[in-house]
């Protein structure tokens, strides 16, 4: 299974030059930030148990519980930014008493701590503030 990278190999060290040398951000770095109006956020400390579970097996690179853990997130529902396929993926976060694999998920994006909890089965995503 393949582990999608937290930072893309162009864009994401860019847009840190250009922070660095020139003090202001980039096309590339506004083009990974989500969308205010889509997308609200969470803190880490907030996050359920098993969303911190799911998340320490993403950093560790697996196992994971369930075969579609690590797939292509298509963001057929449009709430995070858009961006080209393959850009998301898509994680479990295991809910107690389920006979499936319920709702909740974690979605990664390829920039560093770009994480997104859902609850509700993609309806609505907080991008995780790993700082609180």
């Amino acid at each position: 299974m393949r582990i999608p990278p937290r930072f893309t190999t162009l864009g994401g060290v860019a847009a840190l030059l250009s922070v660095f040398l020139v003090g202001a951000p980039t096309a590339a770095t506004a083009a990974t930030a989500p969308s205010a109006a889509s997308v609200g956020s969470v803190c880490y400390s907030a996050l359920p148990s098993q969303a911190h579970d799911t998340l320490g097996l993403i950093e560790e690179g697996g196992p994971f519980p369930y075969t579609q853990d690590g797939t292509v997130f298509q963001n057929r529902e449009g709430v995070l930014p858009s961006r080209s396929t393959g850009y998301y993926h898509e994680y479990t976060v295991i809910t107690q008493g389920s006979d499936t694999r319920g709702a909740r998920r974690i979605v990664t994006g390829e920039a560093a701590e770009e994480d997104y909890y859902t609850a509700d089965h993609y309806e609505s995503f907080d991008l995780v503030d790993h700082g609180c």
